[in-house]
């Protein structure tokens, strides 16, 4: 029978502690990073088309950055540069 050393009661194991650290960190970059790209805009504005006007036709994802571009190209003192 092969022994398991034990610990004391709340102590973690180090390494699946530093795991979880370091993937909690990976998905709070990853988070930020799609944030500023805007990869996250696409869904939101599906679940609010959804949730607002649920008889609106969804856009593809290429209909929608062509509108968004579009509308920047109109109006723009809307962006940053």
């Amino acid at each position: 029978m092969e022994r398991v050393p034990r610990r004391a009661p709340g102590q973690a194991e180090h390494g699946h502690a530093r795991v979880s650290v370091l993937r909690r960190g990976w998905y709070a970059v990853t988070w930020y990073v799609t944030g500023v790209l805007g990869e996250s805009d696409y869904q939101r504005y599906v679940a609010h088309l959804r949730r607002v006007h649920p008889d609106a036709p969804v856009p593809t994802v290429g209909e929608y950055w062509r509108e968004r571009y579009a509308a920047l190209d109109v109006d723009p003192g809307a962006r940053c540069c």
